[in-house]
């Protein structure tokens, strides 16, 4: 049975398609000191991959790929941030895209347009992913979240580009936290510096830490503290209006 729910995808031309260009999402999850990513499985095939896809002709790149992670997992309303393009000439495998139609129940010819060499555009975000209801659609199997040390092996390079997303993230986060929108409206510092110390994957000296956000002039302190008593409770935070 036909799974393929964009006949462009399956037509040996990819009429209305980019060709030569795809997307590759990812997704990292973060709660409570957790960081895990987001891998989907492809129909019938056993071969997990991000969750990518490919590029309408009227279509912008950044639009592309939010339709293409909400398509593939159900995700939407995600902050997403382009972080590098991946196009070294043996980065694809026929084979392998072949096995992916044929596990939609589609057999292409040798000359199919999806088969030929591709690069990919890499997205990445981070959510909370408690907050998240994945509901893939039908080409893919299934999706979850994986902590790092469980990934399984990935298609083509794929496992290369979550290295890649994951450095860029270290380097850029003091940019990105607003944009992620990963805590609470309200925050104590010590919430901010676990999720620093699990997406650094290094402990970070309190004083220093805080030291450093406030510098960054990125955070507001809120007079009332956190619930308990009044000589341990700590201050609550929030990050100040971009507005």
């Amino acid at each position: 049975m036909l799974r393929q729910n964009d006949p462009r995808e399956i037509s040996p031309h990819g009429e209305g398609l980019v060709k030569g260009v795809a997307v590759d999402p990812v997704i990292f999850g973060f709660h409570e000191g957790r960081l895990k990513v987001l891998i989907i499985e492809h129909t019938n095939t056993g071969l997990y991959a991000l969750p990518g896809g490919y590029i309408q002709e009227k279509e912008d790149l950044d639009e592309a790929a939010k339709r293409i992670l909400t398509m593939r997992t159900g995700l939407s309303a995600v902050y997403l941030e382009q972080f590098h393009v991946f196009g070294k000439y043996d980065r694809n495998d026929a084979g392998v895209v072949r096995q992916i139609l044929i596990g939609q129940g589609f057999s292409p010819a040798e000359e199919h347009w999806s088969l030929q060499r591709f690069i990919s555009v890499g997205y990445y975000a981070l959510v909370d992913y408690t907050r998240i209801e994945l509901t893939p659609d039908p080409t893919t199997g299934r999706c979850e979240w994986f902590e790092f040390d469980q990934i399984p092996p990935l298609i083509l390079d794929h496992r290369l580009i979550i290295d890649k997303a994951l450095a860029t993230l270290r380097i850029n986060l003091d940019q990105l936290l607003i944009g992620f929108n990963l805590l609470p409206e309200l925050f104590t510092m010590g919430d901010l510096h676990t999720l620093y110390e699990t997406i650094l994957d290094k402990k970070l000296l309190s004083t220093n830490f805080q030291r450093k956000m406030l510098s960054l002039g990125i955070l507001e302190r809120i007079e009332k503290k956190k619930t308990g008593k009044a000589h341990k409770a700590p201050y609550l935070y929030r990050f100040k209006s971009t507005t």
